[in-house]
Protein backbone atom coordinates (compact mmCIF):
# COMPACT_ATOMS: atom_id res chain seq x y z
CA UNK A 1 0.00 0.00 0.00
CA UNK A 2 2.86 2.45 1.04
CA UNK A 3 4.30 1.94 -1.91
CA UNK A 4 1.57 2.49 -4.09
CA UNK A 5 1.20 6.10 -2.32
CA UNK A 6 5.09 6.95 -2.59
CA UNK A 7 5.41 6.35 -6.63
CA UNK A 8 6.02 8.14 -8.87
CA UNK A 9 8.69 9.84 -6.98
CA UNK A 10 7.32 13.26 -4.85
CA UNK A 11 7.69 16.62 -6.82
CA UNK A 12 10.35 18.77 -5.26
CA UNK A 13 9.54 22.54 -6.59
CA UNK A 14 10.68 26.07 -5.66
CA UNK A 15 8.31 27.91 -3.23
CA UNK A 16 7.11 30.18 -6.56
CA UNK A 17 5.91 26.97 -8.26
CA UNK A 18 2.87 26.35 -5.84
CA UNK A 19 1.43 29.87 -6.47
CA UNK A 20 2.11 29.87 -9.88
CA UNK A 21 1.93 26.65 -11.62
CA UNK A 22 4.08 24.24 -11.69
CA UNK A 23 7.53 25.15 -14.01
CA UNK A 24 10.60 23.12 -14.76
CA UNK A 25 13.44 25.97 -14.34
CA UNK A 26 13.70 26.38 -10.59
CA UNK A 27 14.85 29.55 -8.94
CA UNK A 28 18.65 29.83 -9.29
CA UNK A 29 19.56 30.04 -5.62
CA UNK A 30 18.18 26.91 -4.90
CA UNK A 31 19.29 25.14 -7.98
CA UNK A 32 23.16 26.76 -6.68
CA UNK A 33 22.48 25.25 -2.98
CA UNK A 34 21.35 21.81 -4.40
CA UNK A 35 24.69 21.46 -6.18
CA UNK A 36 27.15 23.22 -4.17
CA UNK A 37 29.83 20.70 -3.05
CA UNK A 38 29.81 21.94 0.43
CA UNK A 39 29.34 19.68 3.57
CA UNK A 40 25.78 19.49 4.29
CA UNK A 41 23.86 20.51 7.61
CA UNK A 42 20.60 19.01 7.64
CA UNK A 43 18.39 20.04 10.08
CA UNK A 44 14.83 18.85 11.19
CA UNK A 45 12.87 21.21 13.04
CA UNK A 46 9.69 21.95 14.70
CA UNK A 47 9.95 25.37 14.05
CA UNK A 48 8.66 27.49 11.37
CA UNK A 49 11.82 29.47 9.30
CA UNK A 50 9.94 32.25 8.95
CA UNK A 51 8.01 32.41 12.32
CA UNK A 52 9.55 34.32 15.57
CA UNK A 53 13.34 34.84 14.80
CA UNK A 54 15.17 32.55 17.54
CA UNK A 55 17.90 30.28 18.32
CA UNK A 56 17.53 28.14 15.22
CA UNK A 57 17.53 31.47 13.26
CA UNK A 58 20.46 32.45 14.93
CA UNK A 59 22.91 29.38 15.29
CA UNK A 60 21.48 27.93 11.59
CA UNK A 61 21.96 31.00 9.58
CA UNK A 62 25.82 31.63 11.24
CA UNK A 63 25.91 28.12 10.25
CA UNK A 64 25.71 28.57 6.52
CA UNK A 65 29.04 30.31 6.19
CA UNK A 66 30.22 27.07 7.15
CA UNK A 67 28.29 24.39 6.11
CA UNK A 68 25.43 23.89 3.12
CA UNK A 69 22.38 23.89 5.85
CA UNK A 70 18.77 22.55 4.91
CA UNK A 71 15.92 23.53 7.00
CA UNK A 72 13.82 20.42 6.88
CA UNK A 73 10.26 22.05 8.43
CA UNK A 74 7.30 20.04 9.23
CA UNK A 75 4.93 19.46 7.04
CA UNK A 76 1.81 21.70 5.82
CA UNK A 77 -1.43 19.83 5.14
CA UNK A 78 -3.22 21.44 2.12
CA UNK A 79 -6.55 20.93 0.94
CA UNK A 80 -7.39 19.30 -2.13
CA UNK A 81 -5.81 15.50 -3.34
CA UNK A 82 -2.96 16.75 -5.11
CA UNK A 83 0.27 14.56 -4.93
CA UNK A 84 2.33 15.56 -1.75
CA UNK A 85 5.60 18.01 -2.73
CA UNK A 86 8.73 19.87 -1.08
CA UNK A 87 8.58 23.23 -1.63
CA UNK A 88 12.00 24.71 -1.65
CA UNK A 89 13.49 28.06 -1.03
CA UNK A 90 16.77 30.02 0.14
CA UNK A 91 16.50 32.51 3.15
CA UNK A 92 18.09 35.82 2.66
CA UNK A 93 20.47 34.39 4.95
CA UNK A 94 21.50 31.58 2.47
CA UNK A 95 19.66 28.20 4.18
CA UNK A 96 17.74 25.85 1.51
CA UNK A 97 14.05 25.83 3.49
CA UNK A 98 12.15 22.33 2.97
CA UNK A 99 9.06 23.14 3.44
CA UNK A 100 6.49 19.14 2.79
CA UNK A 101 2.98 19.82 1.65
CA UNK A 102 0.66 16.77 2.31
CA UNK A 103 -2.91 16.57 1.19
CA UNK A 104 -4.86 17.19 4.26
CA UNK A 105 -7.15 14.22 5.45
CA UNK A 106 -3.83 11.63 5.73
CA UNK A 107 -3.64 8.98 8.02
CA UNK A 108 -0.85 9.74 10.47
CA UNK A 109 1.54 6.49 9.39
CA UNK A 110 1.42 7.57 5.41
CA UNK A 111 2.51 11.16 7.02
CA UNK A 112 5.62 9.95 8.04
CA UNK A 113 6.05 7.75 5.36
CA UNK A 114 5.79 10.30 2.98
CA UNK A 115 8.11 12.64 5.02
CA UNK A 116 10.76 10.21 4.53
CA UNK A 117 10.22 9.81 1.11
CA UNK A 118 10.22 13.19 0.16
CA UNK A 119 13.33 13.27 2.75
CA UNK A 120 15.12 10.83 1.10
CA UNK A 121 14.56 12.31 -2.59
CA UNK A 122 16.20 15.41 -1.33
CA UNK A 123 19.18 13.85 -0.24
CA UNK A 124 19.27 12.22 -3.07
CA UNK A 125 19.87 15.27 -5.19
CA UNK A 126 21.57 16.90 -2.81
CA UNK A 127 24.18 14.36 -3.47
CA UNK A 128 26.40 14.54 -0.66
CA UNK A 129 26.55 12.67 2.78
CA UNK A 130 25.25 14.20 5.18
CA UNK A 131 28.17 15.94 7.24
CA UNK A 132 25.51 17.26 10.17
CA UNK A 133 22.19 16.05 11.29
CA UNK A 134 20.76 18.87 13.73
CA UNK A 135 17.51 17.61 15.58
CA UNK A 136 15.39 20.06 17.37
CA UNK A 137 12.27 17.64 17.58
CA UNK A 138 12.64 14.33 18.53
CA UNK A 139 9.32 13.53 16.21
CA UNK A 140 11.34 13.93 13.24
CA UNK A 141 13.40 10.56 14.70
CA UNK A 142 10.28 8.81 12.57
CA UNK A 143 10.89 9.88 9.59
CA UNK A 144 14.28 10.57 9.85
CA UNK A 145 15.82 8.49 12.39
CA UNK A 146 17.61 6.51 9.55
CA UNK A 147 19.78 8.89 8.13
CA UNK A 148 23.09 8.64 7.93
CA UNK A 149 25.02 11.23 9.48
CA UNK A 150 29.09 11.97 10.62
CA UNK A 151 28.00 13.42 13.80
CA UNK A 152 24.34 14.26 15.36
CA UNK A 153 23.19 17.02 17.07
CA UNK A 154 20.27 16.95 19.41
CA UNK A 155 19.65 20.92 20.55
CA UNK A 156 17.29 20.69 23.03
CA UNK A 157 15.68 24.28 23.05
CA UNK A 158 12.37 23.33 24.98
CA UNK A 159 10.62 20.30 26.85
CA UNK A 160 8.31 19.61 23.93
CA UNK A 161 6.81 16.57 26.16
CA UNK A 162 5.24 19.08 28.59
CA UNK A 163 4.02 21.69 25.83
CA UNK A 164 0.27 21.72 24.79
CA UNK A 165 -1.01 18.80 22.28
CA UNK A 166 2.41 17.29 22.79
CA UNK A 167 3.08 13.93 20.97
CA UNK A 168 2.87 10.72 23.41
CA UNK A 169 5.68 9.42 21.35
CA UNK A 170 7.73 12.12 22.17
CA UNK A 171 9.56 10.47 25.61
CA UNK A 172 10.28 7.32 22.86
CA UNK A 173 10.99 9.34 20.28
CA UNK A 174 13.65 11.53 22.51
CA UNK A 175 15.33 8.49 24.07
CA UNK A 176 15.85 7.21 20.56
CA UNK A 177 17.73 10.35 19.87
CA UNK A 178 19.36 10.64 22.55
CA UNK A 179 21.00 7.35 22.03
CA UNK A 180 21.82 8.61 18.47
CA UNK A 181 23.16 11.75 19.42
CA UNK A 182 26.81 12.57 19.90
CA UNK A 183 26.51 15.62 21.45
CA UNK A 184 23.24 17.44 23.09
CA UNK A 185 23.58 21.35 23.42
CA UNK A 186 20.45 22.57 25.75
CA UNK A 187 19.45 26.11 25.62
CA UNK A 188 18.94 26.67 29.26
CA UNK A 189 20.75 26.12 32.29
CA UNK A 190 17.41 23.76 33.79
CA UNK A 191 17.28 21.95 30.85
CA UNK A 192 20.86 21.44 31.06
CA UNK A 193 20.46 20.30 34.59
CA UNK A 194 17.69 17.45 33.39
CA UNK A 195 19.25 16.48 30.21
CA UNK A 196 23.25 15.77 31.71
CA UNK A 197 22.70 12.82 33.11
CA UNK A 198 21.47 11.16 30.06
CA UNK A 199 23.53 12.09 27.91
CA UNK A 200 27.80 12.09 28.35
CA UNK A 201 28.25 14.93 25.95
CA UNK A 202 25.81 17.41 27.45
CA UNK A 203 26.37 20.74 27.29
CA UNK A 204 24.71 24.27 28.13
CA UNK A 205 24.57 27.33 25.51
CA UNK A 206 22.37 29.56 26.87
CA UNK A 207 20.14 32.00 25.17
CA UNK A 208 22.69 34.75 23.77
CA UNK A 209 22.20 37.90 21.95
CA UNK A 210 22.50 39.97 18.57
CA UNK A 211 23.58 42.82 20.44
CA UNK A 212 24.19 45.54 18.32
CA UNK A 213 20.76 44.69 16.42
CA UNK A 214 18.69 45.58 19.46
CA UNK A 215 21.18 48.43 20.13
CA UNK A 216 19.51 50.26 17.23
CA UNK A 217 16.37 50.63 20.08
CA UNK A 218 18.46 53.66 21.85
CA UNK A 219 19.27 55.24 19.03
CA UNK A 220 17.39 58.63 18.84
CA UNK A 221 16.97 58.18 15.18
CA UNK A 222 14.98 55.23 15.15
CA UNK A 223 11.36 55.85 13.63
CA UNK A 224 8.46 55.58 16.10
CA UNK A 225 5.84 52.82 14.35
CA UNK A 226 2.95 54.13 13.07
CA UNK A 227 0.55 51.78 15.28
CA UNK A 228 2.32 52.33 18.60
CA UNK A 229 3.34 56.30 17.65
CA UNK A 230 0.33 57.71 19.79
CA UNK A 231 -0.44 55.31 22.54
CA UNK A 232 0.69 57.27 25.79
CA UNK A 233 3.78 56.87 28.23
CA UNK A 234 4.56 54.69 30.49
CA UNK A 235 4.39 52.06 27.75
CA UNK A 236 5.03 48.47 29.17
CA UNK A 237 5.81 45.91 26.44
CA UNK A 238 6.08 42.40 25.69
CA UNK A 239 7.43 40.93 22.37
CA UNK A 240 6.99 36.85 21.76
CA UNK A 241 4.82 33.71 20.66
CA UNK A 242 1.58 34.48 22.62
CA UNK A 243 0.48 31.03 23.74
CA UNK A 244 -0.63 29.11 26.98
CA UNK A 245 3.19 30.57 28.55
CA UNK A 246 1.50 33.58 29.14
CA UNK A 247 -0.29 34.26 32.72
CA UNK A 248 -3.01 35.88 31.22
CA UNK A 249 -4.90 36.34 34.72
CA UNK A 250 -1.57 38.87 35.43
CA UNK A 251 -1.97 40.45 32.43
CA UNK A 252 -5.72 41.08 32.59
CA UNK A 253 -4.76 42.54 36.53
CA UNK A 254 -2.21 44.58 36.00
CA UNK A 255 -3.91 46.50 33.31
CA UNK A 256 -6.88 47.15 34.85
CA UNK A 257 -5.06 48.19 38.04
CA UNK A 258 -3.17 50.61 35.55
CA UNK A 259 -5.14 52.09 33.24
CA UNK A 260 -2.96 55.20 32.72
CA UNK A 261 0.25 52.75 31.17
CA UNK A 262 -0.03 51.43 27.97
CA UNK A 263 0.82 47.39 27.87
CA UNK A 264 2.11 46.68 24.01
CA UNK A 265 2.06 42.86 23.28
CA UNK A 266 3.88 41.75 20.21
CA UNK A 267 3.58 38.69 18.40
CA UNK A 268 1.16 35.91 16.74
CA UNK A 269 -1.16 34.01 18.76
CA UNK A 270 -0.64 29.99 19.05
CA UNK A 271 -2.45 26.97 20.48
CA UNK A 272 -5.13 29.71 22.25
CA UNK A 273 -8.16 31.31 20.89
CA UNK A 274 -7.56 35.25 20.06
CA UNK A 275 -11.12 35.60 21.39
CA UNK A 276 -10.22 34.48 24.89
CA UNK A 277 -7.30 37.13 25.37
CA UNK A 278 -8.00 40.08 28.13
CA UNK A 279 -9.84 43.14 26.75
CA UNK A 280 -9.13 46.46 27.95
CA UNK A 281 -8.48 49.98 26.37
CA UNK A 282 -5.22 50.29 27.61
CA UNK A 283 -4.16 46.60 26.83
CA UNK A 284 -3.07 46.62 22.76
CA UNK A 285 -1.98 43.29 20.95
CA UNK A 286 -0.14 44.54 17.65
CA UNK A 287 0.28 41.42 16.13
CA UNK A 288 3.32 39.92 15.10
CA UNK A 289 6.44 41.79 13.76
CA UNK A 290 9.51 41.41 12.12
CA UNK A 291 12.79 40.50 13.71
CA UNK A 292 14.08 43.70 11.76
CA UNK A 293 10.94 45.57 13.34
CA UNK A 294 11.69 44.92 16.62
CA UNK A 295 14.28 47.96 17.92
CA UNK A 296 11.44 50.43 16.82
CA UNK A 297 9.24 49.11 18.75
CA UNK A 298 11.58 48.76 22.06
CA UNK A 299 12.67 52.27 21.33
CA UNK A 300 9.26 53.88 22.50
CA UNK A 301 8.96 51.55 25.43
CA UNK A 302 9.54 52.80 29.02
CA UNK A 303 9.64 48.96 30.24
CA UNK A 304 9.23 45.07 29.65
CA UNK A 305 7.26 43.02 30.95
CA UNK A 306 7.94 38.97 30.75
CA UNK A 307 4.47 37.89 32.40
CA UNK A 308 4.92 33.81 31.86
CA UNK A 309 2.61 31.65 33.84
CA UNK A 310 4.30 29.10 36.26
CA UNK A 311 3.01 25.77 35.03
CA UNK A 312 4.56 23.14 32.86
CA UNK A 313 5.23 24.45 29.54
CA UNK A 314 7.20 26.93 31.29
CA UNK A 315 8.89 24.65 33.90
CA UNK A 316 12.20 24.66 31.35
CA UNK A 317 12.27 27.63 29.51
CA UNK A 318 14.94 30.12 28.68
CA UNK A 319 13.64 32.92 26.91
CA UNK A 320 15.95 34.42 24.28
CA UNK A 321 13.95 37.86 24.43
CA UNK A 322 15.44 38.05 27.85
CA UNK A 323 19.35 39.76 27.08
CA UNK A 324 17.30 41.00 23.93
CA UNK A 325 15.30 43.51 26.40
CA UNK A 326 18.85 44.28 28.18
CA UNK A 327 20.72 45.01 24.60
CA UNK A 328 17.66 47.50 23.57
CA UNK A 329 17.90 49.23 26.89
CA UNK A 330 14.10 48.34 28.52
CA UNK A 331 14.41 47.63 32.22
CA UNK A 332 12.76 44.56 32.33
CA UNK A 333 10.36 42.67 35.05
CA UNK A 334 9.71 38.98 34.81
CA UNK A 335 7.78 36.26 36.74
CA UNK A 336 9.58 34.02 38.68
CA UNK A 337 11.25 31.68 35.62
CA UNK A 338 13.85 29.17 37.09
CA UNK A 339 16.31 30.26 34.49
CA UNK A 340 15.37 34.07 34.68
CA UNK A 341 16.00 33.86 38.13
CA UNK A 342 19.37 32.09 38.09
CA UNK A 343 21.16 33.63 35.21
CA UNK A 344 19.83 37.09 35.31
CA UNK A 345 18.04 37.80 38.66
CA UNK A 346 20.68 38.92 40.68
CA UNK A 347 22.81 42.50 40.51
CA UNK A 348 19.56 44.42 39.72
CA UNK A 349 19.45 42.99 35.63
CA UNK A 350 16.22 41.58 35.62
CA UNK A 351 13.35 42.14 37.98
CA UNK A 352 11.46 39.41 39.07
CA UNK A 353 7.99 39.93 41.03
CA UNK A 354 5.29 36.94 41.35
CA UNK A 355 1.92 38.46 41.25
CA UNK A 356 0.20 41.01 40.22
CA UNK A 357 1.02 43.86 42.88
CA UNK A 358 4.52 42.80 42.77
CA UNK A 359 4.66 43.22 39.52
CA UNK A 360 3.34 46.81 39.71
CA UNK A 361 5.50 48.03 41.97
CA UNK A 362 8.51 46.35 40.32
CA UNK A 363 7.49 48.23 37.09
CA UNK A 364 7.21 51.60 39.39
CA UNK A 365 10.48 50.63 40.73
CA UNK A 366 12.39 50.76 37.10
CA UNK A 367 10.54 53.57 35.60
CA UNK A 368 11.81 55.57 38.78
CA UNK A 369 15.50 53.77 38.71
CA UNK A 370 18.54 56.10 36.87
CA UNK A 371 18.42 54.22 33.49
CA UNK A 372 22.60 55.05 33.11
CA UNK A 373 24.16 53.11 35.61
CA UNK A 374 22.12 50.02 35.03
CA UNK A 375 22.91 50.42 31.40
CA UNK A 376 26.83 50.23 32.29
CA UNK A 377 26.63 46.91 33.72
CA UNK A 378 24.36 45.88 30.83
CA UNK A 379 26.64 46.40 28.38
CA UNK A 380 29.69 44.72 30.34
CA UNK A 381 27.44 41.49 30.85
CA UNK A 382 26.37 40.87 27.54
CA UNK A 383 29.66 41.93 26.16
CA UNK A 384 30.38 38.42 27.12
CA UNK A 385 28.58 37.15 25.07
CA UNK A 386 26.65 36.58 21.49
CA UNK A 387 25.22 34.35 19.21
CA UNK A 388 28.35 34.50 16.78
CA UNK A 389 30.17 33.33 20.37
CA UNK A 390 27.95 30.72 21.06
CA UNK A 391 28.44 29.36 17.27
CA UNK A 392 31.61 29.42 17.24
CA UNK A 393 31.99 27.39 20.87
CA UNK A 394 29.49 24.81 19.14
CA UNK A 395 31.57 24.75 15.94
CA UNK A 396 34.40 22.92 18.16
CA UNK A 397 32.60 20.39 19.28
CA UNK A 398 31.28 19.59 16.25
CA UNK A 399 34.65 19.55 14.94
CA UNK A 400 35.91 17.47 17.41
CA UNK A 401 32.98 15.35 17.23
CA UNK A 402 33.36 14.94 13.53
CA UNK A 403 37.03 13.96 13.83
CA UNK A 404 36.63 11.04 16.16
CA UNK A 405 34.06 9.61 14.16
CA UNK A 406 36.29 9.81 11.26
CA UNK A 407 38.97 8.23 13.27
CA UNK A 408 36.74 5.53 14.66
CA UNK A 409 35.30 4.97 11.12
CA UNK A 410 38.96 4.18 9.67
CA UNK A 411 39.59 2.19 12.78
CA UNK A 412 36.49 0.53 11.73
CA UNK A 413 37.60 -0.03 8.67
CA UNK A 414 40.92 -1.26 9.78
CA UNK A 415 39.58 -4.18 11.63
CA UNK A 416 37.49 -5.31 8.67
CA UNK A 417 40.37 -5.76 7.11
CA UNK A 418 42.73 -7.34 9.65
CA UNK A 419 40.53 -9.96 11.58
CA UNK A 420 39.31 -12.92 9.83
CA UNK A 421 35.60 -13.59 9.38
CA UNK A 422 34.26 -16.80 10.33
CA UNK A 423 33.55 -19.88 8.29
Amino acid sequence: MLQEILEPTPRITAQADRAAGFVDDRDASVIALLHDAGPLLLCLSHLRWDFVWQRPQHLLSRASAHYRVVYFEEPILTAGDGPQSLDLHVSPEGVLIAVPHIPAGTDPTTIVALQRSLLDTLLLELGNAVAVAWFYTPMAMDFAGHVQATTVVYDCMDELTLFRGASPRLVLLERQLLDRADLVFTGGRSLYEAKRGLHPHAHLFPSSVDAPHFQQARSDRTAPPSDQADLPHPRIGYFGVIDERIDYALLDAIAVARPDWSFIMLGPTAKIDPASLPRHPNLHWLGMKSYAELPAYLAGWDAGIMPFALNEATRFISPTKTPEFLAAGVPLVSTPIADVVTDWGTGGMVSIAADPDATIAAIEALLARPIEPWLTDVDHRLSQQSWDNTWGRMMEFLDSAGSHADRSAITAADDRRTIPRPD
